[in-house]
């Protein structure tokens, strides 16, 4: 395995996390015997399987039902001092909740103290306000490092850059989890300002939100040969030394299998993906045109800027993506997740958007008398039955 500084924790972490979202048993809260041998068992085996690689960092979080819980019957199996054990909690209005949650994670994870903890989801500034304000959620965060039973704090994010720039230019968080990927390299600044005070990053779900590249279309395997998708999307985040570890989510001991591959690939990057990168780009411009290709994301509203709220840029994208590499499953799933994910996902699908003016609110794009035609296009070609997120299932 390798390994890589994580910001001023100087924590060696490794370039894999094991992720714990996808291997418990259930999204709420359950007694311990309702859990089936058989996925405790999987669970158990997958985290061997982690440890035995070297993959030493397990991240959950308190809003991922009992995968916490269930870690916990595994952790003290091993030896504590080669562990980097991450969780997470949702900040809270109230500080005396969130230590409350915070007390629950640590009690169901079977341990004295966890290396990171994350504010879980600073997706808004009224969310980053209601963490940093003096006595909320970050105040007991201190308390908790000054009794030792945390060591760093970080947080993730699903926000704009814009808020994940203000949150880590507060300095006062040691690290962040954010998205980061090919298909989505919006949050580069971001990552920036992250190096810029030293802080750890770590790439939230880069296999699945990165086009769910356990299925991929065969269009993108073979654009991105000799690799596949996963391995290129793997290969491309971690060619960028400002990233440290990528979230694996994985559900059982053979998940990890495919993205080992990139370990003897990392030193050889600047030779193997230029050629990979110019196909992918080759591609979407012959499919999109050079001209929307470079310009498509200039001056479009945000979702609060626009008549029903409809997220203009994200539905753009998606449509870019399914037209450029036929990501198609990918663009159905989560445009039916607008409208269903709050603050995780904001903004609604297009929908009657022939009857809306848009005219006011795309007066800042280049491409505004186009727009409302493609709007309408990704609707009928991406509607279909609403999408939770994994953890409203």
């Amino acid at each position: 395995m390798l390994y890589r500084r994580f910001g001023r924790t100087e924590l060696q972490i490794p370039v894999f996390s094991c992720g714990g979202m996808r291997y418990q048993h259930k999204w709420q809260d359950i007694p311990l015997q309702d859990v089936p041998d058989e996925n405790q068992q999987n669970l158990e085996a997958t985290i061997k399987r982690s440890l035995a690689l070297g993959i030493n960092h397990i991240e959950t979080a308190r809003g991922y039902g009992s995968s916490e819980m269930q870690l916990g019957q595994v952790l003290p199996k091993f030896d504590r001092s080669q562990l980097i054990i991450q969780t997470k909690v949702a900040p809270k209005d109230d500080p005396k909740e969130f230590r409350r949650q915070f007390n629950q994670s640590l009690h169901f994870l079977n341990l004295d103290y966890v290396d990171l903890l994350g504010i879980h989801g600073i997706n808004t500034e009224e969310l980053l306000e209601q963490t940093v304000r003096p006595g909320g959620c970050l105040d007991e965060v201190r308390k908790l490092q000054k009794a030792g039973k945390v060591r760093f704090v970080g947080f993730s994010t699903h926000g704009t850059p814009e808020v994940i720039t203000k949150t880590i230019e507060t300095d006062q968080f040691d690290y962040v989890n954010l998205h980061w990927y090919y298909i989505n390299q919006a949050n580069w600044s971001a990552i920036e300002a992250a190096n810029r005070h030293d802080m750890g990053v770590f790439i939230i779900s880069p296999s699945d939100k990165g086009g769910q590249l356990y299925k991929p279309p065969q269009k993108l395997v073979e654009l991105c040969q000799p690799l596949s998708p996963m391995v290129f999307n793997d290969l491309f985040c971690l060619s960028h030394p400002q990233v440290h570890t990528l979230s694996l989510g994985a559900s059982n001991p053979s998940d990890f299998d495919e993205h080992l591959k990139v370990l003897s690939l990392i030193e050889k990057a600047d030779q193997i993906l230029p050629p990979i990168l110019e196909r992918l780009e080759k591609t979407a411009i012959e499919q999109l045109g050079e001209n929307w290709y470079q310009t498509w994301h200039f001056g479009l509203p945000r979702a609060e800027e626009t008549p029903n709220n409809i997220n203009i840029p994200v539905i753009l994208w998606l449509q870019n993506l399914a037209r450029s590499y036929d990501l198609i499953d990918y663009a159905k799933m989560r445009y039916n997740l607008l409208g269903k994910a709050g603050h995780w996902f904001p903004g609604e699908k297009a929908e009657n958007v022939e009857s809306l003016n848009l005219k006011d609110c795309l007066k800042n794009s280049p491409h505004a008398a186009k727009i409302p035609s493609l709007l309408a296009e990704a609707h009928q070609a991406f509607n279909g039955e609403a999408v939770k997120r994994l953890s409203q299932q």
